[in-house]
């Protein structure tokens, strides 16, 4: 799917949520089927034939994104919640965000070391959420193969936050300089 054209499902909705920001809705590409089938293809076909055995997703996007990369991948999917969100034991970690700082959860059993796993969201802004989870995933003992995503704020570096936590693959089907 490298020549279908993702970024022309991206609407640019200027000086949202604030003056001079332009933000990125990627809603569009989700509300059209083959635009969505070619991006979770995209993605899994990135991460397929790696052994890939879970895929974690962030609260809420990250969900919309990942359940279908699992789907395609014949893997399980592992929702990473905001706290009280999930019904059993789990462990957390906390983060910090541009404007605060945030915490996820995932079930203690949700992982063995014998997992291998991708973490998918939405969007990679900074990459403060996605490299958070990625730290859960090697607390547990897992393996953590990389992250993807459907867009990249590049010109936030998010893949130097990313490098700080190890040399793991990042994959992004949109970048945005």
């Amino acid at each position: 799917m490298a020549d279908f054209d993702f970024s022309s499902y991206i609407a640019d909705i200027p000086d949202y949520p604030e003056p001079g920001v332009v933000f990125k809705d990627i809603t569009p590409l989700f509300a059209d089927p083959k635009a969505m089938r070619a991006a979770i293809d995209a993605i899994a076909d990135h991460f397929r034939g790696q052994g890939v055995t879970k895929v974690i997703g962030p609260e809420a996007r990250g969900f919309m994104v990942g359940v279908p990369v699992a789907l395609e991948l014949g893997a399980g999917f592992i929702p990473a919640r905001k706290p009280g969100k999930l019904p059993r034991k789990t462990i957390s970690i906390s983060y910090d965000l541009e404007y605060g700082s945030d915490t996820l959860e995932i079930h203690a059993d949700a992982l063995t070391p014998e997992d291998r796993v991708i973490v998918i969201d939405d969007l990679i802004a900074t990459g403060g959420t996605i490299a958070a989870t990625g730290s859960l995933v090697e607390r547990m003992g897992a393996t953590l193969v990389g992250y993807g995503c459907v867009m990249e704020l590049s010109f936030l570096e998010p893949r130097k936050k990313l490098a700080e936590h190890g040399d793991h693959d990042v994959f992004s089907l949109v970048q945005v300089s």
